[in-house]
């Protein structure tokens, strides 16, 4: 009896001990997965790609200048507007709203500008092909900073003339207010359009090109916002290095769980891969119009306004020559697919970064995640998406994971608030 009890005893002990090694050893991966890990793993993230279309866009002079820009709201139709107002360092260059607010509001959700530098279509519609044309947008736009071309130029004259001109040299003289009216530019203000239009090509060329290089310093300085590890990142490096220990520290199961999801039957890695989880194309997937708000053809518009833009990478403003254009010239320009598409953002800190869509239509994660599983009729063109069938418990697994992706800025903190006059 003893020696059975001893053989019993002896076997639940060895049954005890697999069960513990099973449930603490970290999940095993094909060579597939490590491959798609491998992809998103901020170590795989390339060197900054050039802009041939902003011969400043590494000019450490003009990332300084225009992280002055930046900050200023004297840039603005009420001298309370900044780009800094909606793109705040403290909110992960985001603004925590649903829709940006400016002078006045706008109709989409604020991007985060971190990494965009990598992005070759700027806004969730890709209108603007460069980070120095994006900047532009928003300073003559009604609801954003409201303001003129000529009404910059003087603030460049006034209060930044030494720095502008050790970055473009000799800035013109724009003294003459009946040439250089305080307010004007191809702007919706009545006013503001005719004293535009009654100025000289050659005035308006100088005012228009102050305010090209204002965009390519800021451009400049934000291709300097760039994110830093999460522990997935961790996770991964551990991975390469079969570091198990580091693994089971950095991602717990039910993150690892997600992950296998978010790569795996969830399919999100679809659109959202790459070291910055977007792979920076456009597609539909269904989301409803916000409430109040019209429904959003995205980039069937988009691509209108981008190859029409007076700032394109094909505009005598670029210093690109044209072989330096091709994603603008081999733009995809028609097609149903474009029909209420819009650009992934990146889900690197993505939990800090609600609310969610084009016009903020979703609160929270699980919001999303539960439109992803359950998908609507899209309310323009056709959605990409099929129903998922994830359980309640894969959801916030799926869930846990994305959270795991916050991670800190690499970016030094200087940089990361207005700079001292």
């Amino acid at each position: 009896m003893k020696r059975v009890l001893w053989i019993l005893g002896g076997t639940i002990l060895i049954a005890a001990a697999i069960a513990l090694w099973t449930a603490s050893r970290p999940v095993s991966w094909s060579e597939q997965e490590i491959a798609a890990l491998r992809s998103l793993w901020i170590g795989s993230l390339p060197p900054l790609p050039p802009d041939p279309s902003n011969a400043y866009a590494d000019n450490p002079q003009a990332a300084a200048f225009g992280q002055a820009l930046f900050f200023d709201t004297r840039f603005s139709a009420n001298g309370k507007v900044a780009c800094a107002t909606c793109h705040l360092p403290d909110k992960l260059f985001n603004d925590g709203l649903p829709l940006a607010q400016g002078v006045g509001t706008t109709t989409r959700r604020t991007m985060t500008i971190i990494g965009a530098a990598y992005s070759p279509w700027l806004f969730w519609d890709g209108r603007k092909d460069s980070l120095w044309a994006q900047a532009l947008g928003p300073m003559e736009s009604p609801v954003e900073h409201g303001g003129t071309r000529t009404q910059y130029a003087h603030l460049i004259d006034e209060q930044y003339r030494a720095q502008y001109e050790a970055v473009f040299g000799d800035l013109p003289d724009l003294s003459d207010q009946t040439r250089f009216p305080r307010a004007a530019g191809p702007v919706d203000d009545p006013e503001a359009r005719a004293a535009w239009e009654a100025m000289t090509l050659a005035d308006r060329e100088i005012a228009t090109r102050i305010y090209v290089n204002m965009g390519k310093a800021i451009a400049a300085y934000e291709r300097l916002i760039a994110p830093g590890p999460s522990r997935f990142d961790q996770y991964v490096a551990a991975l390469l290095e079969n570091d198990r220990e580091a693994m089971q520290s950095a991602l717990t199961k039910d993150e690892v769980a997600g992950l296998r999801l978010f790569i795996g039957r969830a399919d999100c890695i679809k659109c959202h891969n790459g070291p910055l989880f977007t792979n920076n194309e456009f597609h539909n997937t269904g989301v409803p119009a916000a409430d109040g708000l019209p429904a959003d053809d995205g980039r069937a518009s988009g691509v209108d306004q981008v190859i029409q833009d007076e700032f394109n990478c094909l505009s005598q403003w670029s210093d690109a020559g044209e072989t330096g254009c091709a994603d603008l010239r081999f733009v995809v320009s028609t097609g149903e697919q474009l029909a209420g598409a819009f650009k992934p953002p990146t889900l690197r800190n993505v939990a800090e970064s609600a609310p969610y869509m084009h016009a903020g239509q979703f609160s929270t994660l699980a919001e999303v995640l539960q439109h992803y599983n359950h998908p609507p009729f899209a309310p323009l063109g056709r959605s990409e998406l099929e129903p998922l069938g994830l359980t309640a418990a894969e959801l916030a697994q799926l869930e846990s994971f994305l959270r795991a992706l916050s991670g800190p800025l690499n970016t030094p903190a200087e940089l990361l608030a207005s700079p001292q006059p």
